[in-house]
């Protein structure tokens, strides 16, 4: 069982409202492979088909829209140089991905493709000093007139604090990691975010499950994702710790 501590910096959530998610493996950035790009229209329509869930990463363009883009830089994907932040959405959906000819969508578009069919997990990017308020908003409203499964989550408490106020008819969640690359390579930092957040689920880094903390929000109601699973024996003890994998390769079952 969790310790009174963890009871009291995460409520146990409304079973009616996040059962779902323990329903689903969610393709980490759609279904990509070589010749289909992460996090493209293409990616989740290969999701779609295979009736996996979707998980998808948001940015936020320079005129304030949802996304669908991991990175801060559009180096890596598109081989465009700068901040993906300096352009319009408009721009965005004329710089294609390197490996093939899609352009940058926004969130409205993977609503539009998966029509309810599959559940959507939104990771709304942040860092230190970002005004991921900003980015909540865009998500909200572009989620404002959708009746799909959907759940929003972060790195960053702050996003699931804002969604608990301003949109608490959304699951919201808390990603989670103990190297140094998170917000949370310490336990004392692991606690104050649970206690910021109060999520509704957690999804958790593959490399870091099992451990006390996790099995006693799992025992406490509270989902567990984990990430990425990308081989069978991550995908074994996801299903054996956590509740359903975010996954990608030889970890989709």
């Amino acid at each position: 069982m969790p310790s009174a501590i963890d009871r009291l910096f995460v409520p146990a959530p409304d079973p009616a409202r996040v059962g779902w998610l323990r329903d689903w493996t969610y393709a980490h950035r759609g279904l990509h492979r070589p010749g289909i790009p992460e996090n493209s229209l293409a990616a989740y329509s290969g999701a779609i088909a295979a009736g996996l869930g979707i998980e998808c990463d948001i940015q936020r363009s320079r005129d304030g829209h949802a996304m669908l883009i991991h990175d801060w830089e559009l180096d890596r994907l598109t081989g465009v140089s700068g901040q993906l932040a300096d352009y319009t959405s408009d721009q965005l959906a004329q710089i294609a991905f390197l490996e093939a000819g899609h352009g940058i969508a926004r969130l409205e578009d993977l609503l539009d493709l998966a029509a309810g069919k599959v559940p959507i997990l939104i990771e709304i990017k942040s860092r230190v000093g970002y005004d991921v308020e900003h980015s909540c908003r865009a998500v909200r409203d572009a989620l404002a007139s959708y009746a799909g499964l959907n759940a929003v989550m972060s790195f960053d408490p702050r996003v699931a604090r804002w969604f608990c106020r301003y949109s608490p008819q959304t699951v919201r969640g808390l990603v989670m990691r103990e190297d140094d690359v998170g917000f949370t390579p310490h336990a004392w930092q692991r606690r104050l975010a649970l206690w910021a957040a109060r999520p509704e689920f957690i999804a958790y880094h593959i490399a870091a499950v099992p451990n006390p903390m996790v099995t006693g929000l799992r025992a406490h109601g509270l989902p567990v994702l984990t990430w990425t699973v990308s081989s069978q024996e991550m995908l074994a003890r996801a299903q054996k710790f956590a509740d359903a994998p975010i996954a990608e390769d030889a970890g989709i079952a």
